[in-house]
């Protein structure tokens, strides 16, 4: 009894230990990244730990009721998530309103066929099949981004997949690049938000008028 309940007391111990050194690996990965960021891992007492994002045109602008930016080990992963969110809103907006006025050859993806684009999903459910081809190319997509998002990168290159080729080489630029593209990403998610709701109440095309 004695020698089965000191087995179990060791094999606990190590799956403990284990635990431990999973923690602190993953703390010096963060620890690296946010050095490479000029931000410490615990909370500097800057907003956002010092992220660009709260500048306005009045001066700063530090909403956060829930203290969220506080969560110094989940800054990375809320700034990649605002940057995805804010580009699928800026993509979904004009999807919603160019197939308005233009729209793919072919009688399934016509005027007569589908007379607002709000109605498009369920008329393409079933043996179509473009449903299903979105949400396999999406998940293609996503399989391919998921990978960096959990390597907890540096925060200042949250969403940079390599497109640079006109992105300012100043520090200045950058920042000012960096800004713009969270305000209109966050723009976007409002503006989307309210354009599909005024769709599906009004079931008129763009403008969306009753």
């Amino acid at each position: 009894m004695g020698a089965a309940t000191g087995l179990a007391l060791t094999v606990l111990g190590a799956a403990a230990a284990k635990r431990q050194t999973v923690r602190k690996a993953l703390r010096r990965e963060l620890a690296v990244a946010y050095e490479d960021s000029g931000i410490d891992l615990l909370d500097n007492g800057k907003f956002a730990q010092g992220l660009v994002g709260s500048e306005g045109a009045w001066g700063r602008y530090e909403f956060d009721p829930l203290g969220f930016s506080k969560k110094t080990e989940l800054v990375p992963y809320f700034r990649e998530a605002e940057l995805k969110h804010g580009r699928l809103a800026m993509l979904a907006w004009v999807g919603l309103v160019v197939p308005d006025f233009v729209r793919l050859p072919g009688e399934k993806f016509s005027f007569e066929a589908v007379p607002v684009s709000i109605d498009a999903h369920d008329a393409f459910l079933g043996a179509t099949g473009v449903n299903a081809q979105v949400l396999f190319w999406v998940s293609i997509l996503e399989l391919c981004c998921a990978k960096k998002v959990f390597e907890w990168n540096s925060v200042e290159v949250a969403g940079d997949y390599g497109l640079t080729s006109l992105f300012p080489s100043d520090e200045e630029g950058q920042k000012k690049m960096r800004l713009a593209e969270l305000k209109n990403g966050r723009l976007a998610m409002l503006a989307f938000a309210g354009a599909v709701t005024q769709a599906a109440l009004t079931r008129h095309p763009f403008p969306w008028l009753f």
